[in-house]
């Protein structure tokens, strides 16, 4: 019971600042309700209805219905970072880099959560504008979740580790130099396709070609994600099958459409005989079929 209590305090405390929540699957990151963003809530009615018994749940923050901007800083597993960030050993030290580059500290000073693989930066959304999720947008081990993401909050435990308060003073608002880095390209007119980067590989790069390349990634990122037992295996797959054509026709660069297809598949990890093993395979195995079918985006 007491072990249940603290999952429930964790909620209330998130719902308190003012954040809607709503459950996860017990040491994953898998919403356990469906239409999980419209349901998330700061009710505490509802909230002890989900958190009063039974399972331990995890909780989630609907993060750009909660007004917030979480930057997810990931840690390196020990991979050697791109040639743009080399030294850089984590998502931490490019965000690092990133601030300086931009002629800023780094803005530590905010709500954030240690996580079992890293940190999540609290950040009030600007006005405005309306940021999406990313992956890798801004540089390597770096993604954001804003609106139509989702974050685990404090309290909550996952197989490697608890999500522990690393500071718990107010949400800063979102740095002008991120808000320039993460507003969204222009959607192109609906008479024009969007165009191919002229040979430039891309990470997930900037412009009209690299927003379109970012929208399937966090599409297919999405659907991963919300896949139920049952169905996680196919739509994995499919998912790695359809960014491995990108990967094949140069548009997106192999790590980031794996590190994304990892991210996503991590909440299925130890729930219902998953195993990381075979998300990993998976994963590399759509990736390999893909690459045979290379797509490149082109005007129509």
């Amino acid at each position: 019971m007491r072990e249940r209590s603290s999952f429930l305090r964790a909620a209330l405390a998130a719902a308190s600042r003012g954040w809607l929540v709503f459950p996860l699957v017990p040491g994953g990151k898998t919403p356990v309700v469906e239409q999980w963003e419209e349901r998330a809530t700061t009710d505490r009615a509802q909230i002890y209805r989900w958190w009063g018994g039974g399972a331990p749940l995890n909780i989630g923050v609907a993060a750009g219905r909660s007004g917030l901007v979480v930057v997810d800083l990931d840690g390196g597993h020990g991979d050697t970072a791109p040639a743009e960030f080399a030294g850089a050993k984590d998502g931490s030290e490019v965000f690092e880099i990133l601030a300086r580059r931009a002629g800023s500290e780094p803005p530590w000073d905010t709500y954030s959560v240690a996580t079992p693989n890293g940190r999540h930066l609290y950040f009030g959304a600007p006005d405005g504008v309306e940021l999406r999720n990313t992956v890798a947008a801004l540089g390597w081990r770096v993604d954001t979740r804003a609106h139509g993401g989702y974050v685990v909050a404090a309290g909550s435990r996952g197989e490697a580790g608890s999500y522990r308060l690393l500071r718990r003073g107010p949400v800063a608002e979102l740095p002008g130099w991120l808000v320039e880095a993460l507003r969204p390209a222009p959607s192109p007119p609906p008479s024009s396709a969007v165009s191919g980067a002229g040979g430039a590989v891309l990470g997930l790069s900037r412009g009209r070609t690299g927003a379109y390349v970012r929208a399937i990634v966090e599409r297919e990122a999405a659907l991963v994600a919300a896949a139920a037992t049952g169905t996680r295996h196919d739509t994995l797959l499919k998912a790695a099958r359809t960014l491995g054509r990108l990967v094949g026709g140069g548009e997106l660069e192999e790590e980031t459409a794996r590190e994304a297809l990892l991210d996503a598949a991590a909440g299925h990890v130890g729930v219902d005989g998953c195993t990381t093993a075979e998300v990993a395979r998976t994963v590399q195995d759509g990736l390999a079929y893909g690459r045979q079918l290379p797509r490149r985006i082109r005007r129509g």
